[in-house]
């Protein structure tokens, strides 16, 4: 399995003296062999190559922003995923690029800490992506909530949106208990 993630993201894999590297490839079972010059990172699959395929996950997520610590949720619970929002589809210039991340982000990453702390997922807004770790259902609502951002929708049009689907995965899971 390949994957490529940006270069400056690569010392962010390697860790400091290799511990990021060496503690992924001590719970998956797979080796990461990873060229610095050009950012092609390959998985040797292990004996599980569903553990190969949780580590090219989490390969992905820190190649998107996120940090080894929040990338190993994806390790630690089958049921998290990595979704990617691709911004270059709706920006046609540097400056709508700008805008529209700013607008996912929010004056002092409020919007961004909004929409986590209401859905449950990690948001990471990097390079000309948006990077989303959470259960699916969870990620659609996040995912919804940043396309209405795209999309120019006022922001409190989305905090509203998002209030209301938090209260319906409270009252989904009040009906489990």
């Amino acid at each position: 399995m390949h994957i490529k993630i940006p270069a400056d993201r690569i010392g962010v894999l390697v860790g400091p003296t290799g511990s990021v590297k060496s503690m992924l490839e001590e719970k998956t079972g797979a080796e990461l062999v990873i060229d610095s010059d050009t950012g092609a990172v390959e998985i040797i699959t292990g004996e599980d190559p569903i553990m190969a395929m949780r580590l090219a996950e989490i390969v992905r997520a820190i190649g998107r922003g996120f940090s080894p610590e929040r990338s190993f949720a994806l390790l630690e619970d089958e049921m998290l995923m990595l979704d990617v929002i691709d911004l270059s589809r709706v920006c046609n210039t540097k400056s709508d690029m700008a805008r529209i991340k700013g607008r996912i982000i929010g004056k002092d990453g409020r919007t961004r800490e909004i929409t986590e702390k209401l859905t449950g997922v990690g948001i990471s807004v990097y390079g000309k992506t948006v990077a989303i770790i959470g259960n699916p259902d969870r990620i659609r609502i996040a995912r919804t909530a940043i396309e209405m951002l795209m999309d120019g929708a006022p922001h409190g049009a989305v905090y509203g949106y998002l209030e209301k689907k938090n209260q319906e995965l409270i009252q989904s899971s009040m009906g489990d208990l």
